[in-house]
């Protein structure tokens, strides 16, 4: 059996995946050239898979991708074709999540706010006494949507993609109290996607955590997002390509919601003249929520694993519903 890898891969890490391998043949081809030559006895590859490359493989078997994202990935011969593909899920879920909680935290507690006045010197608490007295918050006396700071113990979290990352926010969100509704073709754990509007009604925060799909592309505009409680906050995770930009602003500036948490944008870098930047309800990271100094020694160890149960014949980690995309 011979695996091809390509884009090269450094010494170390060859030797790795040639330990692990054994008694695979591992071609770390140097050029795509190298790559072509070895690729028709090839039974696994590990790298950028393309429409060339998957010609002359006749006897693939395995392709294993190094991102956990396929949309820049797939391409519909490899749909098509009856290899089996993996991916690198599970590298980012536990880190995303902390992210997550990271803005919920601020925009409960209006650390947003708090930063901004620090800045300035400024001593101005939100709310004042009305919200520090308490006595201000009796039946019918202000809106949920006009308490200055909120619990998140209590509140509704909805999940919009119940996969690795998902689970993560949802097992942390239950450890703060809240109650957790999710949706997602695929988890039996989560409601199907026609319930989207009714997780929507209910929940103080939504949280984007799908995969870039055909199905999911666009997804989240104006009609979804109106669809939320005017004190929810909507946060994205997930991939930019979902959510509208144009109709999130359109929905902050009526006041549909009440503000926004974003890591992944339709255009990345996010314009420096976008009115996202100078929204004070809203928090903007620049494609952060999956570093960590945790990810370079996963990345491996997914790879690794594979590589040994494809030489031993066990069934593989990740595996990839090829026309769904993840």
């Amino acid at each position: 059996m011979t695996l091809v890898i390509y884009p090269p891969v450094e010494d170390r890490r060859l030797d790795m995946i040639c330990a692990a391998a054994t008694p695979m043949r591992v071609v770390n081809a140097q050029s795509e050239a190298e790559a072509a030559e070895a690729l028709p006895t090839a039974e696994a590859f590990f790298g950028k898979i393309t429409p060339e490359f998957l010609k002359q493989a006749p006897k693939l078997r395995w392709v294993q991708s190094p991102t956990a994202s396929l949309e820049h990935y797939m391409f519909p011969e490899l749909v098509a074709h009856g290899c089996q593909l993996t991916n690198m899920r599970g590298l980012f879920s536990d880190v995303i999540a902390e992210q997550v909680f990271g803005y919920m935290l601020c925009l409960a507690r209006n650390l947003h706010v708090y930063l901004r006045q620090q800045r300035e010197r400024r001593w101005a608490p939100v709310g004042g006494e009305r919200e520090r007295s308490g006595w201000a918050y009796g039946p019918g006396v202000v809106s949920e949507i006009d308490r200055a700071h909120r619990h998140l113990a209590g509140s509704v979290l909805g999940i919009v993609g119940l996969g690795a990352i998902g689970c993560e926010i949802a097992a942390r969100g239950r450890a703060f109290g809240m109650e957790i509704v999710a949706v997602d073709p695929v988890n039996p754990d989560a409601w199907p996607l026609d319930r989207l509007p009714e997780l929507l009604a209910m929940s103080d925060w939504v949280v984007i955590a799908a995969p870039h799909t055909p199905q999911t592309e666009g997804m989240f505009g104006t009609e979804l997002i109106r669809q939320m409680k005017p004190s929810a906050y909507l946060i994205n995770i997930g991939r930019g390509a979902i959510l509208k930009l144009d109709d999130l602003v359109h929905c902050l500036r009526e006041g549909a919601i009440a503000g926004a948490a974003l890591d992944v944008f339709e255009q990345e870098p996010l314009p420096a003249d976008h009115p996202l930047w100078t929204m004070d309800n809203v928090l903007l990271t620049p494609h952060v929520a999956g570093y960590s100094t945790l990810v370079p020694k996963r990345h491996p160890e997914v790879l690794l694993e594979n590589v040994r149960r494809f030489r031993s014949g066990e069934p593989l980690l990740n595996l990839v519903r090829k026309a769904e995309w993840f």
